[in-house]
């Protein structure tokens, strides 16, 4: 991915600087693909909020006349193996799917984005260190490593989500670091350092405000990224355990029940497919917005 950093010559942006951040806002908005990406997301973190109070049943109650029960205005969604009501798991999984991201997201910038800033800074041999460090996990194949992970911590959510995170942690590192060397050049940087700024205020007030725009486009693509991997850990039966439900494992259940509910797979499916397709248009359209400002 390309990495946009302010070019020579251009204001730089500081930690208090609202007025460019608002005007971004608003010409995120719009953009109608921008627009409808953001309203869906608002709209799921509306419907995981409200889901104990809009779910037709619960989401774990079991009626065996209902198994495979087709759609319906009784189940709207139909009914599962053991009945239980699809629509009502299908809401629930809402706030597992927004969760999931939030946590493996949080977890590499934890780890990618300080590590990023001091090595695009300092350079020597922090960065040189750094640098192999991340190059070796990206070596890696990353499905692979977060399986290895979960195979010695266990599995579960929280577990699935922080090994993806250590998966994606040298992504991020590697995209602060381009940001920030790029920065670092700045003469704004150097007047700080001449009036005396210590290095944590270089990084946090002044390096780190102008590489906003690719790290927030980075952690957007992998919030995507990390709801389809663990959509598909949770298939395998990694990730979230019963009966618990998420959209990943009701795909597991429509995979393994296809012939007798052949359409069981769309709810789950389309739901994966729409989200991930929001937070990658969403992603595409602060890089073009980015983009765009920095070249006036």
């Amino acid at each position: 991915m390309t990495t946009q950093t302010a070019p020579a010559g251009t204001r730089p942006v500081t930690a208090g600087d609202p007025g460019r951040r608002t005007s971004t806002i608003r010409l995120l908005l719009r953009r109608p693909s921008a627009a409808v990406a953001g309203g869906f997301l608002l709209l799921l973190v509306v419907l995981a909020v409200l889901a104990p109070w809009i779910s037709p049943y619960d989401p774990n109650e079991q009626d065996l006349s209902a198994a495979f029960a087709p759609y319906s205005a009784e189940h709207l969604l139909g009914g599962d193996e053991l009945g239980r009501d699809v629509a009502s798991r299908l809401l629930h999984a809402i706030r597992l799917a927004l969760l999931a991201p939030l946590i493996s997201v949080g977890v590499a910038i934890v780890l990618g984005v300080p590590s990023g800033l001091w090595a695009g800074l300092r350079r020597g041999l922090a960065d040189t260190v750094l640098s192999r460090i991340a190059d070796a996990l990206l070596s890696l194949p990353g499905l692979a490593f977060a399986l290895a992970i979960v195979a010695v911590v266990g599995p579960g959510l929280v577990n699935v989500m922080v090994a993806l995170g250590v998966v994606f942690s040298p992504t991020l590192f590697r995209v602060v670091r381009g940001a920030a060397m790029a920065v670092a050049e700045e003469p704004y940087i150097d007047s700080s350092r001449a009036i005396g700024c210590s290095t944590s205020r270089i990084l946090w007030v002044h390096v780190l405000p102008n590489v906003a725009a690719p790290l927030l486009v980075q952690a957007t693509i992998l919030m995507g990224l990390a709801l389809l991997s663990e959509a598909g850990l949770s298939f395998l039966g990694l990730g979230v355990q019963p009966p618990d439900s998420s959209w990943g494992s009701m795909l597991r259940t429509a995979y393994d029940y296809q012939f007798r509910a052949p359409f069981a797979v769309l709810p789950p499916g389309i739901a994966v497919v729409l989200t991930v397709l929001a937070f990658n248009t969403l992603g595409d359209a602060i890089r073009d917005v980015m983009s765009a400002r920095w070249r006036r």
